[in-house]
């Protein structure tokens, strides 16, 4: 499926829409060059969730833990991953097969071990269309 997205406010909507539809387990995997909006997505995943605090990148802490929704929400930036045993360092499949919701930015530098189920969100620009444009590609592996 293709969402089509005109501003920072739809892709917020979107986010939003899969985080009150999301399960414990689930695993929501981002795709997108930098500047597409993933924050901005994840931001509105975390209201859907019920999540009221601020959500910033982990970009320097790999993950960040939040709590206060109806389900724990983990959320990865692996962009300055060095190595894939980092992961393991940071207890990564406990977070991946736990009770949580966990969403990971930049999942193509770990691809290898990702989950054999997830979401896969793929943000792309269309400058043709206009600067806010963007397609979201939405597919279930």
């Amino acid at each position: 499926m293709i969402v089509q997205s005109k501003a920072a406010r739809d892709t917020f909507a979107l986010g939003e829409k899969i985080g009150q539809e999301a399960k414990a387990g689930q695993v929501i995997c981002l795709y997108g060059d930098l500047g597409v909006g993933k924050t901005v997505f994840t931001q509105g995943l975390a209201k859907g969730l019920g999540i009221e605090e601020a959500i910033q990148s982990p970009t320097f802490t790999i993950v960040r833990e939040y709590e206060e929704g109806r389900i724990p929400f983990y959320h990865f930036d692996v962009y300055r991953i060095g190595d894939i045993e980092e992961m393991d360092e940071i207890g990564y499949e406990d977070y991946v097969y736990g009770d949580g919701v966990c969403l990971i930015e930049w999942a193509n530098l770990i691809q290898e071990i990702l989950p054999d189920h997830y979401m896969r969100i793929e943000i792309r620009k269309d400058l043709e269309k206009g600067f806010d444009y963007r397609d979201i590609e939405i597919k279930e592996i």
